[in-house]
């Protein structure tokens, strides 16, 4: 079973991810790695945390010259803001965050809460869906994500998003990581009249899970259908407040007859993860009854506006039980492009949990000896 851990504080000494489950056999490279690590500390409308800080992965166990072992892979993100014995607590917790409700959880103070509940943890997750990564590429799957909508303004895209590479390509282009480069005037317009009232921004992003075969997941149990496990994921990211798979709400809107894929065969792309089984329209997001249908996997996630606020909302003092403004933390503007990092990374990690699970063997070899068996029978079906 592949699965990981994090663990570490916002200005702790580091941070770090323990993978368990991991095949044998990989040959990684730190590389791709740092570079997602700086695509998520990219993006206009980041703060000033982002200029202390420079991620680098350190793959301290479970690798030799370079491949995995196939034991536990601990992952290490140094931080360079390391203050964490010198800071104070708040007094006055912040709307939005985890302050109030960790502080009387724990029975402690609002700084214990707010290390561990930080954004900042999602460093580590990033590495990790990195590393995740790579393993899928052994297979010819592809994960990217982007932003799609920003501070209520939605955000024209190209028509084939499913041309990984060339649409990797555009957003690469984005100061805030959408597929419409064009529009980033507008947006940077937009972020800097926020962050000058004192305020914060939201939005939406998307992720596409390309190539990814039939079966992964399964309709057997709750708990392991793979959308369920992939809205956990995704909702276990700080500030992510709603989850869509495919047309996701927009279904309930709508009768059965414009929402449901009809079911074509092209035996000319028998060959290809779909097997010749298309699709006219992707609506259900690459999933039926919690399993992989051999289309795009498509996952949307809504990321709330950052709730520390340089005009502060009421809050109370807890000492006092007075009404006063909250307390202030160095924070961003606008954190959806980073949002679209993360929320990419986590969905590459849960697919590839489902590869290992369906084909898992202790080595990669086994795992492609395995995926190569079942496509060879399911094409006889």
């Amino acid at each position: 079973m592949l699965r990981y851990w994090t663990a570490g504080e916002s200005h702790g000494k580091t941070l770090l991810a323990m993978i368990d489950g991991f095949p044998a056999g990989l040959t990684i490279d730190e590389e791709p790695i740092n570079r997602e690590l700086a695509r998520r500390q990219g993006g206009y409308g980041r703060g000033g945390r982002q200029r202390i800080e420079t991620d680098k992965v350190d793959v301290m166990t479970g690798v030799w010259k370079g491949m995995t072992l196939g034991s536990p892979i601990a992952l290490q993100v140094i931080n360079r803001d390391y203050k964490l014995e010198r800071l104070e607590d708040l007094p006055r917790p912040r709307p939005g965050h985890g302050d109030l409700t960790g502080a009387i959880k724990f029975l402690g103070p609002i700084r214990a809460i707010l290390e561990r509940a930080s954004a900042r943890e999602t460093a580590v997750r990033v590495a990790a869906g990195a590393l995740a990564k790579q393993l899928l590429a052994e297979f010819d799957i592809k994960v990217y994500g982007f932003v799609d909508e920003l501070g209520g303004v939605a955000i024209e895209r190209p028509e084939n998003v499913d041309d990984v590479e060339a649409m990797v390509a555009k957003r690469d282009e984005s100061i805030i990581y959408s597929l419409n480069p064009a529009q980033d005037p507008a947006f940077k317009e937009l972020i800097d009249k926020t962050g000058k009232a004192g305020d914060t921004l939201g939005g939406i992003v998307e992720v596409r899970v390309v190539g990814a075969p039939f079966g992964l997941g399964t309709h057997a149990q709750w708990e392991r259908k793979l959308d369920g496990k992939l809205a956990q994921a995704v909702m276990a990211v700080q500030a992510i407040k709603g989850v869509e798979i495919g047309m996701g709400f927009e279904a309930a809107r709508l009768p059965g007859s414009q929402v449901h894929d009809p079911i074509h065969y092209d035996p000319m792309q028998q060959e290809s993860v779909n097997l010749g089984y298309t699709r006219p329209t992707n609506n259900a997001g690459g999933l039926e009854a919690g399993m992989t249908n051999g289309q795009t996997i498509v996952v949307r996630a809504a990321k709330k506006p950052i709730s520390t606020l340089r005009k502060p909302l009421e809050s109370v003092n807890l000492e006092t039980k007075e009404t006063d403004a909250a307390s202030y933390e160095r924070s961003d503007v606008c954190a959806v492009s980073a949002a679209s990092v993360i929320v990419e990374s986590v969905v590459a990690f849960e697919i590839a949990v489902a590869l290992v699970d369906k084909f898992g063997g202790d080595s990669l070899e086994e795992m492609k000896a395995r995926y190569q068996l079942f496509l060879d029978m399911a094409r006889k079906r």
